[in-house]
């Protein structure tokens, strides 16, 4: 293998974590209303676990409120069943043919509980890319033991590593600065 194939493959691999991260992010309540966060609830659809997202159009009519409209009328009883068992904290209206929730908004408590949990969320990415960089030093090692790169090769691909690893911390550290600017926001 090449340190440049190496290289793409560790950036591919610090990508996902980045994803990973953002995905978590997502899923946080932030007293606006997001359809992500109502997408992932399963909902037993015939006996089967069913994505909600999968079984139902999601509207945001206005900043605050959600629109859940089942493509199969019948289920609206089991969707709203399953969003009331899920941790998030919001009653649906059901009128009958659609869901609406109404996002609530955030109390100063709940605003600095979230902080927190996204400061956690950010660090296990890191994590994750130091874990990435990890292996990686480990692939380069074992290339230079192998004697298929130069100690130089070793060298430089060891500085590209960490230059990379470092750019995507900093990617973390931003998209962590964007959500907290939105949980204070509202």
């Amino acid at each position: 293998m090449r340190i440049a194939e190496l290289i793409a493959e560790i950036e591919k691999n610090m990508e996902k974590a980045i994803e990973a991260t953002k995905r978590e992010f997502s899923e946080l309540r932030s007293g606006r209303a997001n359809p992500k966060m109502v997408e992932g609830i399963r909902v037993n659809y015939y006996g089967a676990p069913t994505l909600l997202k999968e079984l139902a159009t999601i509207g945001v009519p206005e900043a605050r409120m959600l629109v859940i409209s089942p493509y199969d009328p019948s289920s609206l009883g089991e969707v709203e069943k399953a969003i009331l068992q899920s941790d998030l904290g919001i009653t649906p209206i059901n009128d009958g043919k659609i869901i609406r929730l109404v996002v609530p908004p955030l109390s100063e408590e709940r605003r600095d509980e979230l902080i927190k949990m996204v400061k956690k969320i950010a660090e296990e990415g890191k994590v994750s890319i130091r874990t990435i960089r990890r292996g990686g030093r480990e692939d380069i090692k074992n290339l230079e033991k192998k004697k298929e790169i130069s100690e130089d090769d070793k060298y430089s691909a060891e500085e590209q590593l960490q230059k990379l690893t470092d750019q995507y911390i900093k990617k973390i550290d931003t998209i962590l600065e964007e959500k907290e600017k939105e949980l204070k926001e509202f």
